[in-house]
């Protein structure tokens, strides 16, 4: 095919062997195809720097009537986190009730997740997107500018000058409610396990943990990926030190029951002498033996919120104030207690 010639619908068609209706409803990301022929489409679409033109843009409308969400996170955290469950169920549920369809793809870096946002916006595939888990100077926020696509984030704090609205959670609160919870206990050595260095949350919280110094704390923070693989050998590792921390937290529900379980392997009795806490909860945390204290939120609840505020925030021509999410509660269950109790 000639470099010089424009690709049309028709051609994508052709090359993969199914009818322009099916490419334009690839493209548009509307259903009535299959994913694996989503997939091919969109592949020679990519192949062959396919753009809409702007005569067909005007014929279809300035709405898509879908909203996409870009999650740059491994794959294989993303089953067993209860968060990514509930989030996106509750931005689905909000999204439904208004016709509107929710895109969403998992990418391996910040970088594909930009390249993610181009393709959408080129193809006006999406309205808007849901970003997660902002960085300091994210370059995803001036990408979303320059293109310029509709964007709410959820965060940690209050949103910067020029950045995208933020539906944020008072992540400094959060990690006070925790941290001090656990030194008012008595503990004197703990341990923050989080996910990666680089996200805003995992800065804040860590910054809340050494701040605890003035009260005699020694904090730490040890940075993995999520997973249980990282989390069990982050603990493996502390307590096989000759001073053990006598508390940790974990970033999420399934880093901590992977750490009850290093814990038990290693006769390490919870709380008696370790104790164990999570931020984010799930039903499993309160099934398991001993149950995991944790902050518990309305991630449910969040996902509604983050999609009504896209959807308003798509229909308004400047950047709309930021808006509060649901402020989490701390649940005290069995894994935590005064030290050597």
């Amino acid at each position: 095919m000639s470099r010089a010639k424009r690709v049309t619908i028709a051609d994508i068609a052709r090359l993969a062997g199914v009818s322009p209706g099916a490419v334009s409803f690839a493209l548009n990301g509307r259903p009535g195809v299959s994913d694996q022929t989503r997939q091919r489409i969109l592949e020679i679409a990519d192949r062959h720097q396919w753009q809409p033109s702007s005569a067909a843009r005007a014929l279809v409308g300035s709405r898509a009537g879908v909203v996409g969400f870009a999650v740059n996170r491994p794959a294989r955290t993303l089953g067993t986190e209860a968060f990514f469950t509930d989030l996106i169920a509750g931005a689905q549920s909000s999204l439904a009730a208004r016709r509107i369809g929710l895109q969403l793809v998992v990418v391996p870096t910040i970088e594909e997740e930009i390249a993610t946002y181009r393709r959408w916006r080129s193809a006006n595939q999406v309205d808007g997107v849901i970003v997660l888990d902002p960085r300091d100077e994210d370059p995803r926020f001036e990408a979303l500018r320059e293109l310029p696509l509709s964007a709410v984030v959820i965060g940690s704090q209050e949103s910067a000058d020029d950045d995208p609205a933020s539906i944020w959670l008072d992540d400094a609160d959060a990690a006070h409610t925790l941290f001090d919870y656990l030194a008012g206990l008595g503990h004197r050595r703990i341990v923050y396990v989080s996910g990666p260095g680089e996200f805003q949350h995992t800065r804040i919280r860590s910054e809340v943990l050494a701040g605890l110094a003035s009260r005699g704390v020694v904090g730490e923070t040890v940075v993995t990926d999520f997973s249980p693989a990282q989390a069990s050998a982050a603990l493996r590792t502390l307590l096989s030190r000759a001073e053990r921390p006598t508390a940790i937290v974990f970033d999420n529900d399934v880093m901590t029951i992977a750490g009850l379980r290093v814990a038990q392997e290693m006769g390490v009795a919870v709380p008696a002498e370790l104790s164990l806490a999570s931020f984010d909860d799930s039903i499993v945390a309160d099934l398991v033996h001993p149950s995991i204290t944790c902050l518990t939120r309305d991630t449910f609840g969040l996902g509604e919120r983050a999609a009504e505020f896209l959807l308003d925030q798509v229909d308004a021509p400047e950047v709309l104030p930021d808006r509060a999410g649901p402020r989490p509660v701390l649940t005290v269950r069995e894994s935590t207690a005064r030290p050597g109790a």
